[in-house]
């Protein structure tokens, strides 16, 4: 049997809605499906379709930890939207597909490793659940997320900023001018993983032509020095410049000449509000690009709102290209200092909302360090109106690479915990197995 050159997974979840008219809704998917098959693409040769599945609890458990759990939260759209992304990985995985894309929603690239309910449409990381899937199921190590939705990816920085295997580029608009407001160039990892996560927030008004010459003069040289096993792009589309919630430049031809640059072994649909007057034609040409098909004559309707490109975008390029450089390429450097620095523990302070459910955390995270493993790290989590009332958590999480010494001391800090009577829930999650203890 002839290897199909890409495999798509659909699932517009017709039953899931955050509210009548959110932008977030299930036409996102459905003009796009009528443009395949207006022009017999779901029919070509080079593309096999493939049904989404439902993601299992474990799955899940590997990236998000629910508080009070996950199970509690999620619906069943959630649990096929992870889904879709496994069947998209099984394919590639498997040899059965070159590539694969999965256009599927809910989208996930802002839930963090703890999840209280909705942030910014997502409320499980569907990307992150993938990439741990890969690892469990088929033993992948180095993987690459390359993340072009115009909000920064708040949630799968979080999720992999202390993993040294997982290198996380987004490029997106300047946080100081839309949500989530983060996103900065020394957002750069933990100590040990520093460099690795790779923020280049671009001004309001870059196109295609700042776009390419980042990805030229930066991204795909740190892309060929990381040498990832595999690449997952998290394929939001709202830096076009029709969409509603943004002020980027991206034309569908621009998506497309960087889906063919970035040869993406999966893609994953995020954002991209402008149902009918780019999401057709921004997927149609990323498909194109990843079925090695022509996608020369896709173009959008109305081009009156693009713009040239202002010089500012321009400059603002030129840096990041120095100061993400600078930030990768020196990386080993700066890691061995920082480590020096800590000792054996590292901390931060996080103040999260979520904008959907008006809910208001604040977590404290401390990463162990040990000569031996990746050790563990622990997030103390208070969240105030959720959807349970105010609730805490003290959440344990045991690395893939924890030695039998991390284990045992992980969880004398989570019993330890427990006896305090602090938190309401103290959890011991295995990223490894995707089990969730709750001591």
């Amino acid at each position: 049997m002839t290897k199909k050159n890409l495999g798509l997974v659909f699932f517009p979840a017709f039953d899931w809605m955050i509210s009548p008219g959110h932008p977030e809704r299930q036409e996102r998917l459905l003009y796009t499906r009528d443009q395949l098959e207006e022009e017999g693409l779901l029919d070509a040769p080079e593309i096999q379709e493939y049904r989404p599945r439902l993601a299992t609890i474990k799955d899940i458990q590997r990236a998000n930890v629910g508080v009070p759990s996950i199970d509690k939260i999620l619906t069943p759209a959630h649990l096929t939207s992870a889904g879709g992304c496994l069947v998209a990985a099984d394919a590639v995985a498997r040899g059965e597909v070159k590539r694969a894309f999965a256009l599927v929603r809910p989208p996930g690239h802002h839930a963090m490793r703890i999840v209280h309910g909705i942030r910014g449409f997502c409320t499980i990381n569907v990307e992150a659940i993938m990439v741990e899937y890969l690892r469990s199921t088929y033993g992948f190590k180095k993987i690459a997320i390359v993340d072009t939705d115009v909000h920064h990816g708040d949630g799968t920085e979080n999720i992999f900023y202390h993993d040294p295997n997982t290198l996380y580029i987004s490029f997106h608009q300047d946080g100081r001018t839309l949500y989530p407001g983060t996103g900065f160039t020394d957002e750069a990892g933990s100590p040990l993983a520093w460099g690795t996560n790779i923020n280049l927030p671009l001004l309001p008004g870059t196109g295609d032509v700042g776009l390419h010459k980042l990805y030229d003069e930066l991204i795909s040289h740190i892309l060929e020095d990381f040498e990832p096993e595999i690449i997952i792009n998290s394929a939001g589309q709202d830096n076009h410049f029709t969409d509603p919630l943004a002020s980027m430049q991206i034309t569908a031809q621009g998506y497309a000449r960087l889906a063919d640059k970035l040869k993406a072994d999966i893609a994953v649909l995020e954002g991209g509000y402008s149902i009918e007057g780019a999401l057709p034609y921004v997927n149609t040409g990323i498909i194109l690009a990843m079925a090695n098909m022509d996608y020369s004559k896709v173009v959008e309707p109305d081009t009156t709102l693009l713009r040239g490109q202002d010089p500012r975008c321009n400059a603002r390029v030129e840096q990041l290209i120095k100061e993400a450089g600078n930030i990768y390429f020196n990386r080993e450097k700066v890691s061995k200092e920082l480590l020096a620095k800590c000792g054996d523990a590292w901390h931060r302070n996080k103040h999260l909302y979520y904008d959907e459910e008006g809910i208001r955390e604040s977590q404290q995270e401390v990463v162990h360090y040990c000569k031996q493993c990746r050790s563990y790290f622990t997030i103390g989590t208070e969240a105030e109106d959720t959807r349970f009332g105010d609730q805490n958590a003290f959440v344990v999480c045991l690395t893939r690479e924890i030695c039998p010494n991390c284990r045992r001391k992980a969880y004398d800090e989570a019993w330890i915990e427990k006896k305090s009577g602090r938190w309401q829930y103290v959890l011991v999650q295995d990223i490894a197995t995707g089990i969730i203890e709750s001591l």
